[in-house]
């Protein structure tokens, strides 16, 4: 544990799908002294996710589906997303080649961990697990589409990696993760060769 950081209460505030918690704690600030602070927290668990590419036909494969959050910051609620879910329990690459499978129908190959990221550290205790698959005509063995019994209708989008990067410009792609998948693969331009190897 950090020795700047005491922690003097934890208070539930709420304890539904996810526990909303309020901590107290003693921060000892640069020059020794110590400061009460108190902080939020939100835990619905760790997650993970993948961005679906083909690297012969430079596509990617992405998901749209209704998200409440966004809709309550009146946005527009049927979000481009690369897949993704929470780990329930499972390692990441477990989890994420589970919801690629209930999410869009296709069991990638040659899947690749790339990094973990803390989507919103300020309020949230989630950490992502980003990964990359490629997808081609091998790999689809479902209608894929989400769980109706969970409330998912999740519609599928394949695309040319160039117009997803437009629909970051456009901001008709506004999920964070989706974003930092795209320019990832932008940036390092996977070859058939890279997958191939893993």
């Amino acid at each position: 544990m950090d020795d700047r950081i005491r922690i003097t209460g934890v208070q539930t505030l709420a304890h539904d799908w996810g526990k909303l918690t309020k901590a107290s704690f003693d921060y000892r600030r640069a020059d020794g002294s110590w400061q009460p602070l108190q902080r939020e927290c939100y835990d619905h668990g760790n997650a993970a996710t993948m961005l679906l590419f083909n690297p012969v036909r430079r596509t990617v494969l992405l998901t749209r589906q209704f998200r409440y959050p966004v809709f309550a910051n009146e946005d527009n609620a049927w979000v481009i997303e690369a897949c993704a879910g929470l780990l329930d329990g499972d390692h990441p690459m477990a989890a994420i080649m589970r919801e690629a499978m209930e999410e869009t129908g296709h069991r990638p190959h040659g899947v690749q961990h790339l990094f973990d990221a803390y989507m919103s550290p300020g309020s949230v205790q989630e950490r992502v697990s980003f990964f990359l698959g490629l997808y081609d005509e091998t790999t689809a063995e479902e209608a894929g589409g989400g769980l109706a019994h969970e409330g998912e209708e999740i519609e599928l989008l394949e695309m040319d990696l160039g117009r997803a990067l437009q629909l970051i410009t456009s901001g008709e792609i506004i999920d964070g993760k989706t974003i930092m998948l795209l320019h990832w693969v932008a940036l390092h331009r996977p070859a058939p060769a890279d997958f191939n190897s893993r």
